[in-house]
């Protein structure tokens, strides 16, 4: 396996665990800042307050983008797995 094709490989493992990861960490940056300004704006410092919405946030991201995501994880792992004979020399 030639240094290239190493790179390649790695690039594109990284890539998808960008593309697979963002929208999830996205939608807790987002939902995690809003708590805090409402905390902020309330002063009610109350810890357990900000892990109910962002799991109630994951669990519904994962459940919208689920699907695609897994069509991209399987596309990719397909993709590996048909080009593993010519990765070997």
């Amino acid at each position: 396996m030639s240094e290239a094709t190493l790179i390649t490989l790695a690039q594109s493992a990284l890539t998808i665990t960008v593309l697979l990861g963002a929208p999830v960490l996205v939608v807790t940056l987002v939902i995690g800042s809003l708590v805090s300004l409402v905390q902020a704006a309330t002063q009610v410092n109350e810890v357990t307050l900000t892990f109910v919405p962002k799991i109630i946030a994951v669990v519904a991201i994962l459940f919208f983008l689920g699907g695609w995501m897994s069509q991209q994880i399987l596309a990719y792992t397909a993709n590996l797995y048909n080009n593993l004979p010519n990765l070997i020399h």
